[in-house]
């Protein structure tokens, strides 16, 4: 069930929001060469905890996981795409590290993720970060009442496929509000004209996930919760928190 967010709601969204970009900030403000994963979550972690906020990564348990998710941080290095759990790993020069992190503020949620390299950047990685994020623009550019899920999905899945990039199957963006997975789900590949309408109040967490080296194969690792690209090349990820609204697209997980 789709949960339609009044205008207060999606202003009390837009506060948890901006508690996620600060985070976020800090988190690539502490990421430098042999900063250790560890200590970027802690930087994050301060963040929510001055602004009174708290994760709704921690302790996070879905049934597929075989323990709880015990950061405030995803922090997904190198070829890994996602759910990435910060431990003693040093940051390397030319890394790429993709940092997701959400905050529950006064009972609602906000979710987002950049990606960026430490140290030097490799001209590869440049183009995949920045492919990323243009699927990420397009798709909020979707985002607009009267069209549909599968808006989003094709102007996600243009983007990366037309760059050469793979789309991890089975991985997309959701709806949030009270929660952090609500319905409904926003694959990063679709057809056009498909799925549900969009309306005023439906507020959606829009996040591609790119693959450098075409193939859209992942596994996750022992731990339960990393996932890595099956070729082991680099993968990317951008996301926003956006509210749908009659005036259009409004990002909520910005300072």
């Amino acid at each position: 069930m789709v949960e339609i967010k009044t205008d207060t709601s999606i202003e009390a969204m837009r506060e948890a929001g901006r508690v996620v970009a600060g985070a976020l900030t800090a988190a690539r403000e502490a990421a430098a060469v042999g900063v250790s994963l560890r200590d970027v979550d802690l930087a994050a972690r301060a963040v929510l905890t001055e602004a009174g906020a708290d994760s709704p990564f921690l302790g996070y348990h879905p049934s597929w996981a075989p323990v709880p998710f015990p950061a405030v941080i995803c922090a997904s290095v190198n070829d890994t795409i996602v759910h990435g759990i910060p431990d003693g790993y040093r940051l390397r020069d030319g890394d790429l590290l993709s940092v997701d992190c959400g905050a529950v503020l006064a009972g609602w949620v906000g979710d987002a993720a950049i990606s960026f390299t430490v140290g030097r950047a490799r001209p590869d990685d440049t183009r995949l970060i920045a492919t990323a994020e243009a699927a990420l623009e397009a798709g909020i550019a979707a985002a607009v009442v009267g069209q549909r899920i599968g808006d989003i999905a094709h102007a996600i899945g243009r983007v990366c496929r037309s760059a050469g990039y793979g789309l991890p199957d089975g991985y997309g963006g959701h709806g949030i509000g009270r929660r952090m997975h609500e319905d409904p789900g926003v694959p990063n590949e679709g057809r056009p004209g498909r799925g549900m309408v969009l309306r005023h109040g439906m507020v959606l967490a829009i996040e591609p996930m790119v693959i450098a080296g075409g193939s859209d194969g992942h596994y996750t690792t022992q731990d339960g919760w990393t996932v890595r690209t099956l070729d082991g090349s680099r993968a990317a990820h951008a996301e926003h928190t956006v509210a749908i609204t009659d005036e259009g697209p409004r990002i909520l997980t910005t300072l």
